[in-house]
């Protein structure tokens, strides 16, 4: 089986060396342990946004395949990683060091062994208080909060039906996924977009606990503008979902690439 780690990158050259390597070491040994009679061919997929740092360099020597993208945004990096992975599954991180990425070859196990088709990362489990502003923390409950009332009806089969954590960018998906969700966003909402796609698509959804440290160097999230803009998404997400009873579920992500039109 091939899989897809998908890394956006911009300006990481401090940290985006030591969280290749930490993966590779990981998925090497679980290549020799859980994976030892189908080892796993993993691409490393670096999605850089025209750093000034050596960031892509960096990622190169280490072995990831890079992609430059000049336009902006997180969701656009992730849009363009994914077109172009390879992989039957693909996982995703932060190249910051934040996320455990020693833990994806597990998560990817468990993926595969419990028939799940979109697993997420809950960083409030084990949360390093170091890791997270106050006003980053407050944010995330809110929005939570907002997808739990707005959204409550396809979030039944989720325990406690709402997510622990909206906000996670620590996802281990199936390649078929997709060709189910609908991706419209280059921000900090597509985040949060993904995770609702993979609901409203009927796909067996699964969060888990996940420990989320302090990031090497400085934030690049604004707190409270990206807050705001994440919460009028949903609101207007919602609208857009209870609109197509009347007109119909819109093209899925992996059709709009074949076609060019996410490009």
């Amino acid at each position: 089986m091939r899989a897809t780690l998908v890394i956006p990158t911009l300006n990481e050259a401090a940290s985006i060396g030591h969280v290749l390597r930490l993966f590779r070491t990981a998925a090497t040994e679980a290549n020799a342990s859980i994976f030892r009679d189908a080892p796993v061919d993993w691409e490393v997929l670096v999605v850089d946004g025209a750093s000034e740092d050596g960031t892509a360099a960096i990622a190169e020597r280490e072995g990831a395949r890079v992609i430059i993208e000049r336009r902006p945004g997180y969701g656009r990096a992730y849009k363009t990683g994914f077109a172009a992975a390879r992989g039957d599954v693909v996982a995703t991180a932060d190249g910051d060091a934040t996320y455990p990425v020693e833990t994806i070859p597990g998560l990817v196990k468990k993926l595969l062994d419990e028939g799940i088709d979109f697993l997420t990362g809950n960083r409030m489990a084990y949360l390093d208080r170091r890791a997270m502003t106050t006003e980053h923390r407050i944010g995330n409950r809110l929005l939570n909060s907002f997808v739990a009332v707005a959204y409550h009806r396809y979030l039944r089969e989720i325990p406690r039906r709402t997510f622990e954590d909206s906000q996670s960018g620590f996802w281990v998906f199936r390649r078929e996924v997709l060709s189910r969700v609908h991706l419209t966003q280059d921000g900090m909402a597509f985040s949060e977009e993904l995770k609702i796609e993979a609901l409203l698509r009927n796909l067996k959804f699964v969060e888990v606990p996940i420990r989320y440290g302090e990031r090497w160097g400085p934030p690049k999230l604004s707190s409270w503008r990206d807050g705001i803009g994440n919460l009028v998404f949903l609101a207007r997400k919602r609208l857009d979902v209870a609109r197509e009873a009347r007109v119909g579920v819109p093209v899925a992500f992996a059709k709009q690439t074949d076609a060019g039109l996410s490009r």
